[in-house]
């Protein structure tokens, strides 16, 4: 069950503070997906089609050396959104994909604080 926490976390990539952004497009959207994402029940695929739309603007506009990671965070959005609440697929997602998102996740942090000025804790 931790590991579909800290997916959640990493999913959401919202559970923070955010700061002035100022990297034009990119970082207006990125700060959108997050207050989208803030909070964001992973059990609820509700709100995680919601959260999802956010993160498909946002990967749009996404810097070229981050385009794989936006796509890493949107399969694995779309595979929690189909679990539709259910904890067993939910764990058995974070099993199979957790690190890689994880990963992707943080590449995408690290660019939004450097950037963006968005830092996100969590």
């Amino acid at each position: 069950m931790r590991k579909v926490a800290a997916l959640a976390a990493v999913l959401t990539l919202g559970i923070g503070t955010l700061t002035a952004c100022s990297g034009g497009d990119y970082c207006s959207e990125l700060q959108n997906y997050a207050e989208a994402a803030k909070h964001l029940d992973i059990k609820d695929s509700e709100a995680v089609g919601k959260m999802l739309d956010e993160a498909k603007k946002v990967s749009k506009s996404a810097p070229d050396d981050l385009k794989d990671d936006w796509k890493v965070v949107l399969d694995y959005a779309e595979k929690a959104k189909e679990a539709n609440g259910d904890m067993t697929k939910l764990a058995e997602l974070g099993k199979n994909d957790g690190e890689k998102v994880a990963s992707a996740g943080a590449a995408i942090a690290k660019q939004a604080k450097d950037t963006c000025k968005v830092t996100i804790d969590g």
